[in-house]
């Protein structure tokens, strides 16, 4: 039998829910508090090479990651203060509030999306690369079976590598201690984003013994840009901004000015479904 509420329940109830929506009208403060100081502080990865790396001459971050963390801000109207994370600390700077966004080649995945929140429109696809010693006798991943592999703290590519192809993973402070490692003979391969291992292979002559002979990549996952949970109208805004620059083709060019190759499907993907809706 249904229970009918007496006009003092019905009130009660009618301020509960606009109490309710109200919270979660302000639940995400972030977006003010950006707009009221004018600046958005944002943590970037910058490991070296063209995806983001610290200018000696100026002192500052340059690169993918630094370029899109300072057009991310101008598109939501504010200035940029850039923060440089590492691989291992990068969730913890976001989720205290050192950091109000991650641009930081964290690449999206389930587990990452249960405690973080994200803009939907990615601005990128990674995947992982192996770097190994051109006499290393090593051509697909399962070859990897029973071997040391290097990797840094709090990788994706951890898992898979395990668990998928029976690697001995071994954890490092940052990608740079692994590569290190690598090349002290800690490791057989050293396993990161394609876009770190392809660029420093491609134009280190220090890494001249070295290449990456895997031709698929493991885990690739698109790059987004990551808030706090439930932030939903700073993830409004943010994604607004990724999808403006699909839309005006600003990425591809970006990644061409930056010489970024091989240059990135999705990019072209994405600039025509944008281009076509606008």
């Amino acid at each position: 039998m249904a229970i009918r509420k007496t006009p003092g329940a019905a009130r009660t109830a009618l301020f509960l829910a606009l109490a309710l929506a109200a919270g979660a009208a302000h639940a995400d403060a972030t977006l003010d508090k950006v707009k009221e100081r004018g600046t958005i502080t944002i943590g970037v990865l910058a490991n070296g090479g063209v995806f983001g790396s610290l200018d000696p001459a100026t002192q500052q971050l340059v690169g993918w990651n630094p370029e899109l963390a300072r057009e991310l801000a101008k598109g939501l109207g504010v200035k940029a203060e850039l923060v440089q994370v590492q691989t291992a600390t990068r969730t913890q700077f976001l989720i205290s509030g050192k950091v109000d966004l991650l641009i930081a080649s964290m690449e999206l995945n389930p587990e990452r999306a249960e405690i973080l929140g994200y803009a939907p429109t990615p601005f990128f696809r990674v995947g992982g690369a192996a770097a190994t010693l051109k006499t290393s006798g090593i051509a697909k991943w399962e070859d990897l079976r029973g071997k040391p592999v290097c990797v840094s703290q709090g990788s994706s590519f951890a898992r898979p590598l395990s668990a998928d192809y029976g690697a001995q993973v071994k954890g490092y402070k940052s990608s740079s201690d692994s590569l290190l490692a690598l090349r002290g003979g800690q490791c057989v391969a050293a396993v990161h984003d394609s876009t770190l291992i392809h660029p420093l292979l491609r134009s280190n002559p220090e890494w001249a013994d070295y290449h990456a002979p895997i031709a698929t990549e493991v885990l690739p996952a698109n790059s987004v840009v990551w808030t706090r949970k439930g932030e939903a109208d700073t993830i409004a805004a943010v994604d607004k901004v990724v999808q403006d620059w699909h839309r005006s083709g600003w990425l591809i060019a970006t990644e061409k000015r930056l010489g970024i190759e091989p240059p990135q499907p999705l990019l072209e993907e994405l600039h025509a479904k944008y281009k076509q809706g606008s």
